[in-house]
Protein backbone atom coordinates (compact mmCIF):
# COMPACT_ATOMS: atom_id res chain seq x y z
CA UNK A 1 0.00 0.00 0.00
CA UNK A 2 1.38 3.39 -0.99
CA UNK A 3 1.53 6.41 1.34
CA UNK A 4 -1.25 8.11 -0.69
CA UNK A 5 -3.47 5.04 -0.26
CA UNK A 6 -2.84 5.04 3.50
CA UNK A 7 -3.78 8.73 3.71
CA UNK A 8 -6.97 8.07 1.70
CA UNK A 9 -7.87 5.21 4.08
CA UNK A 10 -7.41 7.49 7.11
CA UNK A 11 -9.51 10.24 5.51
CA UNK A 12 -12.26 7.79 4.56
CA UNK A 13 -12.59 6.72 8.20
CA UNK A 14 -12.98 10.27 9.54
CA UNK A 15 -16.66 10.64 8.57
CA UNK A 16 -17.89 7.46 10.30
CA UNK A 17 -15.72 8.31 13.34
CA UNK A 18 -17.25 11.81 13.55
CA UNK A 19 -20.76 10.32 13.41
CA UNK A 20 -19.95 7.72 16.07
CA UNK A 21 -18.41 10.29 18.47
CA UNK A 22 -21.35 12.67 18.00
CA UNK A 23 -23.90 9.91 18.66
CA UNK A 24 -21.97 8.63 21.70
CA UNK A 25 -22.37 12.12 23.17
CA UNK A 26 -26.08 12.20 22.38
CA UNK A 27 -25.72 15.28 20.15
CA UNK A 28 -27.69 16.04 17.00
CA UNK A 29 -26.23 17.68 13.93
CA UNK A 30 -28.14 20.81 14.98
CA UNK A 31 -26.53 20.75 18.45
CA UNK A 32 -23.07 20.37 16.94
CA UNK A 33 -23.77 23.12 14.42
CA UNK A 34 -24.80 25.50 17.20
CA UNK A 35 -21.63 24.81 19.22
CA UNK A 36 -19.17 24.92 16.29
CA UNK A 37 -20.69 27.47 13.89
CA UNK A 38 -20.45 24.91 11.07
CA UNK A 39 -23.62 24.46 9.03
CA UNK A 40 -25.70 21.29 9.46
CA UNK A 41 -25.28 20.48 5.76
CA UNK A 42 -21.47 20.70 6.00
CA UNK A 43 -21.45 18.50 9.11
CA UNK A 44 -23.70 15.99 7.35
CA UNK A 45 -21.45 15.90 4.27
CA UNK A 46 -18.38 15.41 6.52
CA UNK A 47 -19.98 12.45 8.29
CA UNK A 48 -21.12 10.85 5.02
CA UNK A 49 -17.70 11.29 3.39
CA UNK A 50 -18.98 13.70 0.72
CA UNK A 51 -16.79 16.47 2.13
CA UNK A 52 -13.08 16.06 2.86
CA UNK A 53 -12.08 16.96 6.42
CA UNK A 54 -9.89 20.00 6.99
CA UNK A 55 -8.32 21.54 10.08
CA UNK A 56 -10.77 24.48 9.89
CA UNK A 57 -13.63 21.99 10.31
CA UNK A 58 -12.05 19.42 12.61
CA UNK A 59 -10.63 21.79 15.25
CA UNK A 60 -14.02 23.27 16.29
CA UNK A 61 -15.56 19.77 16.29
CA UNK A 62 -12.75 18.46 18.51
CA UNK A 63 -13.30 21.41 20.88
CA UNK A 64 -17.06 20.85 20.95
CA UNK A 65 -16.66 17.14 21.75
CA UNK A 66 -13.71 17.87 24.09
CA UNK A 67 -11.53 15.23 22.44
CA UNK A 68 -8.01 15.43 21.01
CA UNK A 69 -7.80 15.99 17.27
CA UNK A 70 -5.97 12.63 17.03
CA UNK A 71 -9.13 10.86 18.16
CA UNK A 72 -11.18 12.45 15.38
CA UNK A 73 -8.78 11.44 12.63
CA UNK A 74 -7.73 8.10 14.10
CA UNK A 75 -4.05 8.95 14.23
CA UNK A 76 -1.92 5.88 14.85
CA UNK A 77 -0.59 5.62 18.39
CA UNK A 78 2.90 6.90 19.00
CA UNK A 79 5.42 4.09 18.90
CA UNK A 80 7.41 2.69 21.74
CA UNK A 81 8.42 5.69 23.91
CA UNK A 82 11.68 4.10 25.01
CA UNK A 83 14.84 5.52 23.48
CA UNK A 84 16.90 2.65 22.09
CA UNK A 85 19.90 4.39 20.61
CA UNK A 86 23.15 2.47 20.34
CA UNK A 87 25.80 3.42 22.89
CA UNK A 88 28.81 5.37 21.66
CA UNK A 89 32.19 4.38 23.08
CA UNK A 90 34.78 7.14 22.86
CA UNK A 91 37.95 7.80 24.87
CA UNK A 92 37.04 5.21 27.51
CA UNK A 93 33.53 6.65 27.96
CA UNK A 94 30.30 4.89 27.09
CA UNK A 95 27.71 7.48 26.06
CA UNK A 96 24.03 6.53 25.83
CA UNK A 97 22.04 9.04 23.73
CA UNK A 98 18.80 9.96 25.51
CA UNK A 99 17.38 12.11 22.72
CA UNK A 100 16.26 10.94 19.30
CA UNK A 101 16.13 14.13 17.28
CA UNK A 102 19.25 15.57 15.69
CA UNK A 103 20.03 19.17 16.60
CA UNK A 104 18.65 21.11 19.52
CA UNK A 105 19.37 20.18 23.11
CA UNK A 106 21.08 16.79 23.32
CA UNK A 107 21.15 14.56 26.39
CA UNK A 108 23.53 11.69 27.16
CA UNK A 109 23.98 9.31 30.04
CA UNK A 110 27.72 8.75 30.34
CA UNK A 111 29.53 5.97 32.16
CA UNK A 112 33.29 6.07 32.60
CA UNK A 113 35.17 3.39 34.49
CA UNK A 114 38.74 4.61 34.79
CA UNK A 115 40.26 7.96 35.60
CA UNK A 116 42.39 9.42 32.84
CA UNK A 117 46.02 10.02 33.63
CA UNK A 118 46.31 13.08 31.38
CA UNK A 119 43.93 16.01 31.74
CA UNK A 120 43.53 17.79 28.41
CA UNK A 121 41.19 20.75 28.63
CA UNK A 122 39.15 21.53 25.54
CA UNK A 123 36.95 24.40 24.40
CA UNK A 124 33.99 24.65 22.03
CA UNK A 125 30.96 26.86 21.49
CA UNK A 126 27.98 26.16 23.71
CA UNK A 127 26.88 25.57 27.26
CA UNK A 128 26.97 22.31 29.19
CA UNK A 129 25.15 20.90 32.18
CA UNK A 130 26.38 17.86 34.12
CA UNK A 131 24.47 15.88 36.76
CA UNK A 132 26.17 13.04 38.65
CA UNK A 133 24.06 9.91 39.15
CA UNK A 134 26.67 7.81 40.97
CA UNK A 135 30.36 7.99 41.80
CA UNK A 136 32.43 11.16 41.74
CA UNK A 137 33.09 13.38 38.74
CA UNK A 138 36.17 15.56 38.57
CA UNK A 139 35.60 18.80 36.69
CA UNK A 140 38.57 20.94 35.68
CA UNK A 141 37.17 24.26 34.50
CA UNK A 142 39.75 26.92 33.71
CA UNK A 143 41.77 27.28 36.92
CA UNK A 144 39.15 25.48 39.05
CA UNK A 145 39.46 21.79 39.91
CA UNK A 146 36.35 20.46 41.69
CA UNK A 147 34.81 17.11 42.54
CA UNK A 148 31.06 16.67 42.07
CA UNK A 149 29.30 13.87 43.95
CA UNK A 150 26.08 11.95 43.30
CA UNK A 151 23.08 14.27 43.23
CA UNK A 152 25.18 17.33 42.45
CA UNK A 153 25.20 19.33 39.21
CA UNK A 154 27.44 21.77 37.38
CA UNK A 155 26.84 24.13 34.49
CA UNK A 156 29.38 26.10 32.50
CA UNK A 157 30.16 27.96 29.32
CA UNK A 158 32.13 25.53 27.16
CA UNK A 159 34.27 28.34 25.75
CA UNK A 160 36.10 28.11 29.10
CA UNK A 161 38.77 25.39 28.89
CA UNK A 162 37.33 22.29 30.58
CA UNK A 163 37.74 18.57 31.19
CA UNK A 164 35.72 16.09 33.20
CA UNK A 165 36.02 12.44 34.15
CA UNK A 166 36.00 10.05 37.11
CA UNK A 167 38.20 10.50 40.13
CA UNK A 168 40.59 7.79 41.29
CA UNK A 169 37.78 6.54 43.60
CA UNK A 170 36.17 4.47 40.83
CA UNK A 171 33.65 4.71 38.00
CA UNK A 172 31.25 7.62 37.54
CA UNK A 173 27.83 7.75 35.92
CA UNK A 174 26.43 11.14 34.93
CA UNK A 175 24.08 13.01 32.61
CA UNK A 176 25.36 15.56 30.12
CA UNK A 177 23.13 18.11 28.37
CA UNK A 178 24.26 20.47 25.63
CA UNK A 179 22.92 22.28 22.58
CA UNK A 180 23.88 22.01 18.91
CA UNK A 181 26.88 24.31 19.38
CA UNK A 182 28.34 21.68 21.73
CA UNK A 183 28.48 19.22 18.85
CA UNK A 184 31.12 21.23 17.01
CA UNK A 185 34.63 19.92 16.80
CA UNK A 186 36.55 20.24 20.06
CA UNK A 187 39.66 22.38 20.04
CA UNK A 188 42.40 21.76 22.57
CA UNK A 189 43.13 24.56 24.99
CA UNK A 190 46.65 25.44 25.94
CA UNK A 191 47.63 23.24 28.90
CA UNK A 192 48.13 24.90 32.26
CA UNK A 193 51.68 25.62 33.25
CA UNK A 194 53.06 22.95 35.57
CA UNK A 195 52.85 23.85 39.25
CA UNK A 196 49.95 26.27 38.64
Amino acid sequence: MTEDERIDDVLNEVGPRLRRIRRERGATLGDLSASTGISVSTLSRLESGQRKPSLELLLPIARAHQVPLDELVGAPPVGDPRVRAKPIVRHGRTMYPLTRQPGGLQAYKIVQEKAETVVEQRVHEGYEWLYVLSGKLRLVLGEHDVVIGAGEAAEFDTRVPHWFGPTDDGPVEFLSLFGPQGERMHVRARPRASGA
